[in-house]
């Protein structure tokens, strides 16, 4: 059996690794424009014009600025809704720089993945511990009466919502923890976490996504899987800081640690 999680985990690493890496996954990142600072409506070093409007950006663009739109070259005007992704596939192209619409909380921005960016190229891997039985444990969740929003820190220094769904219990190494966790479309946990080893031999905080539980709320908190956020790749994402809870004071020596 241990055998056999240590396969499955090095086949999950694996994919990070990939999945990090990719010409339009986090190291590609290169900025986030948030529209209502840029009045003009002019991205530094993007072409045409970006302005919020409503429910949407209008892009007005001529055809000299090398602009794309659905794969064929632009002049006018368009107006456009948020991506919904994968990156590789917004809509509006530089180049083989692929230029991200997303809203957050009502602000309108625009993301610019570059696959020539100097941190995608820098890149050596993903610092990770080996897998360890004694980081997967059962947990069990308990659902709110409705969601709960809570105002956290984001890594841009911004303050935003965090939707929670309900509390993550399991017992690690005898000692009885609870996490706040999210609760994803298909089902998925998620809790964003730090603990004893954050800021020290592991990035300052971590993403887990525990499987979606069953109708007893029983599902498995593995921490072998502890993952780093986005903004542990690049400085231009939003992650969202621990609410209130989640700062664990055991030190989780498990899961990704840092870049290499």
């Amino acid at each position: 059996m241990t055998t056999d999680a240590t396969e499955a985990w090095q086949q999950w690493h694996d994919k990070r690794v990939e999945t990090v890496s990719a010409p339009y996954g986090p190291l590609a990142l290169t900025a986030t424009h948030w529209l209502p600072d840029q009045p003009e409506g002019r991205l530094p070093g993007i072409p045409g014009t970006w302005v919020a409007d409503g429910e949407g950006v209008v892009l007005t663009a001529a055809e000299t600025d090398g602009l794309t739109v659905d794969g064929q070259p632009f002049a006018g005007e368009v107006r456009l809704a948020a991506d919904p992704g994968p990156e590789a596939d917004s809509r509006v192209a530089l180049a083989r720089k692929r230029l991200f619409v997303l809203v957050r909380e009502g602000v309108w921005g625009v993301r610019v993945y570059d696959p020539e960016s100097g941190t995608r190229r820098a890149f050596k891997g993903v610092e990770a511990t080996s897998y360890d039985p004694r980081w997967s444990v059962p947990g069990r969740f308990t659902p709110y009466d409705g969601t709960r929003t809570v105002r956290v820190g984001n890594a841009d220094g911004r303050e935003r919502g965090l939707a929670l769904a309900g509390e993550l219990a399991f017992t690690l190494a005898g000692r009885e923890l609870t996490l706040r966790v999210a609760q994803q479309g298909d089902g998925r946990l998620w809790a964003v976490f730090a603990d004893a080893t954050s800021g020290d031999s592991s990035y300052r905080f971590r993403f887990l996504y525990p499987a979606a539980p069953d109708t007893e709320g029983r599902t498995t908190v593995d921490f072998n899987r502890a993952q780093l956020p986005p903004c542990a790749f690049a400085d231009h994402f939003v992650c969202p800081f621990p609410p209130p809870g989640n700062t664990l004071d055991a030190a989780i020596e498990a899961g990704e640690r840092a870049l290499s």
